[in-house]
């Protein structure tokens, strides 16, 4: 009825032109894959285990920063959660996972 608008080869042309190399195509995906984790799952990966080492090798008397940017000194130890001393008489209890970076000692008293 509408042979008038798109003519019968034409069309037939381009569905066969369609049809590629299977093997191609399935190549791209294993590089693109390849690439995808060399570049963000393997480097996010370490991260996970260097924060994980981290606050397993935490201990009493470490001055630490929260992830929120507190800084203060560990008092108590548990096994979710770590008692920071931020200031003279002022003690937050904070996730053990919300702890970002371990400070070197003395870094508070360089800081008031």
């Amino acid at each position: 009825m509408f042979d008038f608008v798109i003519s019968t080869a034409h069309a037939q042309d381009g569905a066969a032109q369609a049809q590629g190399n299977p093997l191609a195509s399935i190549l791209f995906l294993v590089v693109f894959f390849a690439i995808m984790w060399l570049l963000i799952i393997r480097p996010q990966q370490k991260r996970l285990k260097e924060h994980q080492a981290l606050v397993a090798a935490l201990s009493k008397g470490d001055e630490i920063v929260t992830t929120g940017g507190v800084v203060g000194k560990i008092t108590k130890l548990d096994d979710n959660f770590v008692t920071v001393e931020v200031a003279d008489g002022v003690q937050l209890n904070v996730q053990r996972n919300a702890v970002a970076n371990v400070l070197p000692k003395g870094t508070i008293k360089s800081l008031k």
